[in-house]
């Protein structure tokens, strides 16, 4: 389980809190596709903290104990930026986050790779990483911005065990979520489906 209490990220004007159970899709919609993803930096520990804290299997993440728990984590980005995109350098970027040796410590043939594509649902570079990351078979799979042709799979995922936090603002995704965890201008918006 990855549980949110009352957490403040810088450049958020309040709080945070949820649970994300074995078994579950957890849903983060709304803001912009930037502040999504900077929640899903902050439960993998690379967002400081302000206040609260995020929690892995009721063990609080820290400094010491962050790259620990991203252990338990893979991450699939919704892009990857060319280098000499980036205009603003803000950590971490996303080529840091996915080049994690966390994230490619599992060696992948090519069949088993194409076979697990093809479970995805969807293509491309997309497909690619969702399938690495399922192939890493952690307990905790964090994917920004799924298309809904990849939600069957997430099902398929969540019902074999592992516990998976997206984000979307994409109201079809959302719908086959789990638990949605609306992001509005003034608070945080919870519903259970």
């Amino acid at each position: 389980m990855l549980e949110l209490n009352e957490v403040l990220i810088e450049g958020e004007p309040h709080t945070l809190s949820l649970m994300a159970h074995e078994g579950g899709l957890t849903c983060l919609a709304g803001g912009t596709p930037q502040r999504l993803t900077r929640w899903l930096y902050a439960m993998m520990g690379f967002v400081p903290v302000a206040t609260g804290f995020i929690s892995i299997d009721g063990e609080p993440m820290t400094a010491r104990n962050g790259e620990e728990l991203r252990r338990t984590m893979a991450f699939v980005p919704d892009k990857l930026e060319p280098i000499g995109q980036v205009v603003v350098y803000e950590p971490p970027t996303v080529q840091q986050v996915f080049g994690l040796r966390a994230n490619r410590d599992l060696p992948i043939s090519n069949g088993l790779l194409a076979e697990e594509m093809r479970r995805t649902g969807t293509s491309g570079d997309k497909a690619q990483w969702l399938a690495v990351a399922a192939l890493l078979k952690r307990p905790i799979l964090l994917v920004d911005n799924p298309v809904p042709a990849s939600m069957d799979y997430l099902r398929r995922l969540a019902s074999a065990g592992s516990t998976i936090i997206l984000t979307t603002q994409d109201n079809a995704v959302a719908d086959l979520a789990d638990t949605n965890v609306w992001l509005e201008s003034s608070s945080a918006i919870l519903s259970h489906y």
